[in-house]
């Protein structure tokens, strides 16, 4: 009628409607969240900053309207529930003694989820593919810095998979992530939290190792201060691909560790940098861990 009446569409009036309809209802879920809830924030501070950055938040909104925002993000209808939800993905931590906060944690993986979700990748994730480009994964760490993401990012949605390098935050312990999607996707995100090289490209590989093992099919969180098998596994099989077993062995028996030189050497036959073999050699307490 209204249409009929002053010549404005329908579909105007009924969006007004929706919008109103709207309002409404945020102005209840409003009055409906808790001094609890709102409490919440305060552990999502470093959190808040970084999605503010993205424009993912509003930096002016009062914490009832923030409430609301991280529940749309999050994708519940209470921030408390969130220490309930359970996780269907593996985590890569790298440190025992840190503590961990269910929410800064969850806040960590829908990033990665968000952030990875527009990025273009082959239909379905093919194993074989990314076993084949192993050599191809170790030459991206010869680059300059400002390449790495980029180059990393191709070779793996070649793979069928979503890879990006993300911001880390203190409450979640994480050097790396995976999941596997609803859609048979798979994310890959790494931090640059421990701030070195060595264990940034060493968790990467322990990821792949993940991929190539299978492991994505199960629910679990690997966090490295709860050891098992498959950790144990994926460690041995990201030593060996970045250094083979046999040429290792043969170069600390002939303590080539002793010359920077051959060190260098070694990690030139190995195709890695010499920081690769460093961090072995530190890992192993061959060399004291002030060579880094």
């Amino acid at each position: 009628k209204l249409e009929y009446a002053l010549g404005i569409e329908t579909s105007f009036w009924m969006n007004l409607q929706a919008n109103y309809d709207r309002e409404l209802l945020e102005f209840e879920e409003l009055n409906n969240i808790t001094e609890e809830e709102i409490n919440v924030l305060k552990n999502l501070k470093e959190v808040t900053e970084v999605w503010t950055a993205f424009g993912w938040l509003d930096e002016g909104a009062n914490p009832a309207a923030m409430v609301l925002d991280y529940r749309m993000i999050f994708g519940i209808s209470n921030l408390l529930d969130t220490p309930k939800i359970s996780y269907a993905a593996a985590y890569r931590a790298q440190s025992k003694s840190v503590s961990i906060d269910p929410y800064v944690l969850f806040a960590w993986q829908r990033m990665c989820e968000l952030l990875t979700q527009n990025i273009e990748i082959a239909d379905e994730v093919d194993v074989d593919k990314l076993r084949l480009s192993i050599p191809e994964i170790k030459k991206v760490m010869f680059m300059r810095a400002n390449r790495i993401q980029q180059r990393l990012s191709e070779i793996f949605s070649d793979c069928g998979i979503a890879f990006r390098i993300v911001p880390n935050f203190t409450g979640a312990p994480v050097q790396g992530f995976i999941k596997r999607t609803e859609e048979g996707a798979l994310i890959l995100c790494m931090t640059l939290r421990q701030k070195f090289a060595d264990i940034f490209w060493f968790t990467l590989f322990h990821e792949i190792a993940h991929i190539l093992n299978g492991d994505t099919k199960y629910e679990f969180i690997d966090f490295d201060s709860v050891p098992g098998d498959m950790e144990a596994k994926a460690d041995r099989m990201a030593g060996e691909f970045l250094i083979n077993l046999e040429d290792y062995k043969a170069f600390i028996n002939a303590e080539g560790y002793k010359k920077t030189s051959e060190i260098e050497n070694f990690a030139a036959s190995q195709n890695v940098r010499d920081y690769i073999v460093l961090g072995r050699l530190m890992k192993e307490q061959i060399i004291p861990w002030s060579a880094r």
